[in-house]
């Protein structure tokens, strides 16, 4: 571990400046926040994107598990006041990034996540994890069985606490529990045709709950 990773576990730096010099939302702006790893951050890298709208933020951090991102939820996502926040995390937890957590636990990092956002009135749109049945950088782990578990939890969770449930999975997964291939660079990030089906179904969904 490096000494930089060491005093910001976090990365709460990543953002700082960036927030500092983000103005406050107009009365009338439908400011969305979309947090996740590096499946969001990497979403800057496609031309059109969402992120060409000026309202869309994008606090993707390539690598960050879900402990990670409640340190810094309240910097990168409340302080920032949007309207909805879309989060799209835990791949990187299954992949053990940052030590071994089992799924019920991933599932309620990110429910806290939520149960944070609602109670500031911002609405949540919780994504499914997109399949991957290989890890590049861990292949001893397995991860598609536990994608589909975790994916299951958060659905639930979704669907009984009203939050909107952003079902990326189904339209992405191949016969073998994995991501269609035209869709990913590796098995886990996407080619700019799986961001295009993201682009579409995101945007389906934000236009019905705003």
């Amino acid at each position: 571990m490096n000494a930089s990773f060491a005093q910001d576990w976090a990365q709460l730096n990543y953002f700082k400046e960036a927030n500092a010099q983000l103005l406050p939302p107009e009365p009338n702006e439908n400011r969305v926040v979309f947090l996740g790893n590096s499946i969001t951050e990497g979403w800057l890298n496609v031309k059109p994107g969402p992120f060409d709208n000026p309202q869309y933020i994008n606090r993707g951090i390539g690598g960050q598990t879900t402990p990670q991102m409640k340190i810094r939820f309240w910097q990168d996502v409340i302080q920032l006041q949007p309207k909805t926040v879309v989060i799209l995390a835990g791949i990187n937890d299954i992949a053990q990034n940052t030590g071994y957590i089992p799924v019920p636990e991933i599932a309620q990092n990110i429910e806290e996540m939520a149960e944070l956002a609602k109670s500031y009135g911002i609405k949540v749109v919780i994504c499914s994890v997109l399949p991957a049945n290989v890890f590049p950088w861990r292949p001893q782990i397995y991860p598609a069985d536990k994608v589909i578990e975790l994916n299951a939890l958060l659905m639930t969770y979704a669907k009984t606490h009203g939050h909107t449930f952003l079902d990326y999975y189904s339209s992405m997964v191949n016969d073998e529990k994995g991501m269609i291939a035209a869709y990913t660079t590796d098995g886990v990030h996407c080619t700019e045709a799986g961001y295009r089906v993201m682009e579409q179904m995101v945007h389906d969904i934000l236009q019905k709950i705003q």
